[in-house]
């Protein structure tokens, strides 16, 4: 998949693209054919960096019900000849979780795309999951002959590793009472073999065992090494069970000058146990060639919990290399109100350096929350406008909500329409009510039964029988 191409924030299709709240509330206000382009755009080319954890589909729902905007677009995508040929489910699947939500909301087309969709479609797997939630029995048992036409007869292998790992189970429960034979009969067979696989895969453990040896778990990480798997955070809990405290200098050797596999489990074993020693291996570590070590060099130092771990991050955290910023995101997570200059620095420089979709910015978002770092509302502020992740997006605002106090009258109300539920609820807790638009959005948001229990719960807060009047 390619990386999502997004407009500037000050535009209807950044906006939208973003999942912001403003995007909806520009688009009801803009001409309905400007709106309903931009919005098929967004569906159509999924603008997720991470499609598979950040939310958009409700959200884009949500404005289709509101703009009465028809499916057109995403029928000739869904059916377009490419679909054949395209087979990641990121090139469908925002569409198909769109058509779900419509589906609930009572569009009957959106239902009937979806059914038509499972039947033919190359993405039929997902659509089936959209229908399992939505559809009656009768639709669904509609679907168990063009579904199990896809498996040829000698095909019953690929079979039951398809029931077994459905996400959605309905639909093969249903078709297993099917009296037909080469309806239910098949679908039973292929539950039974899914089941046995399982119980063998139980029955077959690999990997290091507590009567290996040090260096026999130092070897296991490396091979994986060599083979491209990431296997040292494993091996490094393995060594919790195989080493003994006449190890300790066979483990320190590791972290110093070990292979990659082997450094970096020592590495993590050290950190985890608060080896007294392992800072100053983690400091030497950061100027390896290897980049696989440097990383998990860093990861094992962030997740320390000592005291001794926190003192040195106040050392580093000046440092302008990648031990620094990892320092400053210790801080941010684990330090208290004297830190509060250090992880603001390491938030500017941050976005100075890497822009405001950096990762290193999670932590130090969540820190100057955390701290009520007041001074760090403008950067906060930038972020929120200008990261395309939803979810950063929703960090910001918590962050907001603890340290700006225009946050109430200003973003907190358009967070009443962003699309992650989480931003959702902090919006309902402390959006400022004077906004008539607020209380109405509060009133939807409540009685719609496709909002999660999060965000009804603060809702209900704010216009329940025990809350202040709005």
């Amino acid at each position: 998949m390619f990386e999502p191409v997004i407009a500037p924030s000050g535009t209807l299709l950044g906006l939208l693209q973003r999942g912001r709240g403003d995007g909806t509330l520009h688009a009801l206000t803009a001409p309905r054919a400007e709106a309903l382009a931009a919005l098929n755009h967004c569906v159509l080319s999924d603008p997720r960096h991470d499609w598979q954890v950040e939310n958009r589909s409700l959200y884009y729902a949500r404005l289709y019900v509101d703009l009465h905007g028809e499916l057109d677009e995403i029928e000739r995508h869904l059916f377009d000849p490419e679909d054949l040929l395209d087979t990641e489910e990121s090139r469908t699947g925002l569409a198909l979780a769109v058509l779900g939500h419509l589906a609930s909301y009572g569009r009957r087309d959106a239902l009937e795309l979806l059914r038509r969709y499972a039947a033919v479609g190359g993405n039929w797997a997902w659509a089936l999951d959209e229908l399992a939630l939505r559809d009656d029995d009768a639709g669904l048992r509609a679907l168990a002959e063009p579904v199990l036409a896809r498996f040829p007869a000698d095909a019953e292998a690929e079979l039951a590793v398809v029931v077994r790992d459905a996400f959605e189970p309905r639909p093969w429960r249903l078709w297993a009472e099917d009296p037909r034979p080469h309806v239910g009969a098949r679908v039973r067979a292929a539950q039974e073999t899914g089941s046995f696989d399982r119980w063998q895969r139980q029955m077959r453990p690999a990997g290091p065992r507590p009567e290996w040896s040090v260096q026999a778990v130092f070897d296991w990480a490396q091979e994986g090494f060599e083979r491209g798997a990431v296997l040292y955070v494993p091996a490094a809990r393995c060594l919790t069970a195989v080493a003994g405290p006449e190890d300790h200098a066979e483990i320190v050797r590791a972290a110093q000058d070990g292979t990659d596999g082997a450094r970096c489990t020592a590495l993590r074993y050290l950190a985890d146990m608060h080896d007294p020693g392992v800072l100053d291996l983690i400091e030497a570590a950061v100027e390896a060639p290897s980049r696989v070590v440097v990383d998990a060099a860093l990861d094992a130092f962030e997740r320390m919990r000592s005291v001794a771990a926190v003192q040195r991050a106040r050392q580093w955290a000046p440092r302008p290399d990648a031990l620094g910023a990892a320092a400053g995101r210790m801080l941010a997570c684990r330090g208290g109100a004297q830190d509060g200059e250090l992880v603001l620095a390491s938030l500017r420089e941050a976005v100075r350096g890497d822009g405001p979709d950096a990762p290193t910015l999670w932590p130090l978002v969540d820190g100057a929350g955390r701290l009520g770092i007041v001074c760090a509302a403008p950067v906060l502020r930038h972020i929120y406008r200008e990261t395309a992740s939803s979810h950063l997006r929703g960090r910001a605002a918590c962050a907001l909500a603890a340290t700006d106090p225009s946050f109430p009258a200003g973003f907190a109300v358009e967070c009443l329409w962003d699309c992650e539920e989480s931003t959702r609820e902090v919006a309902a807790r402390h959006a400022e009510t004077g906004d008539a638009r607020v209380v109405d959005q509060l009133r939807r948001l409540a009685a719609d039964p496709a909002e999660e229990d999060e965000v009804q719960t603060a809702v209900r807060s704010r216009i329940g029988p025990d809350a202040p009047a709005l």
